[in-house]
């Protein structure tokens, strides 16, 4: 694989592309899909064993299991650093997380994923909330992101909220052997 070839196993969705703007179209579009997110995460792995919540996507990757709990993690820190960004005038560098660490830790590797259903479910609620809430300024307020080097306003953390959530449905999807 050459270095500008992408892994479709570790971006089975492609690596997150924003765009400078986002449209009320654009922006309306990314709500829906968020609005769906959690009941797809649920279809896919309500009920599924532990044998197949230790699969993984790719060698050295983490666990459906992990990734379930890594993806109610990180819709959290989203949610957080909206309310963040628009509640503090100085909030310009977004709150970090050592993911690898936070996949490792025993509730992300032994907690039922019931629990982070639940929590993606009612934390999709409430940032659902936020995001629809946001006028023009809002949504424009940005920050920026020390890891991709960006700045990022609050329409394009939407779009990345959503690129996230689509990017691991994804990889639940590979480890299990689904299309």
């Amino acid at each position: 694989m050459s270095p500008t070839t992408v892994d479709p196993r570790k971006f089975p969705i492609g690596p997150l592309s924003l765009q400078d703007t986002y449209s009320s179209d654009e922006l309306a579009h990314n709500i829906a899909i968020l609005v769906e997110a959690p009941s797809q995460y649920r279809q896919l792995v309500e009920n599924r064993s532990a044998d197949e919540l230790a699969k993984t996507y790719r060698e050295g990757s983490w666990t459906v299991q992990q990734l379930i709990h890594h993806v109610a993690d990180i819709h959290l820190l989203h949610y957080f650093r909206m309310k963040k960004a628009l509640t503090e005038p100085d909030y310009d560098t977004p709150t970090l997380i050592n993911m690898d660490g936070w996949a490792a830790t025993p509730d992300a590797t032994l907690a039922p994923i019931e629990d982070s259903l639940q929590m993606f479910e009612t934390i999709n609620l409430r940032y659902l909330f936020l995001i629809r809430s946001l006028d023009e300024a809002q949504l424009a307020k940005a920050y920026f992101h020390p890891v991709r080097k960006i700045r990022i306003d609050q329409a394009q953390a939407v779009a990345m909220s959503v690129w996230h959530v689509q990017h691991h449905l994804a990889h639940i999807k590979l480890a299990l052997g689904l299309p």
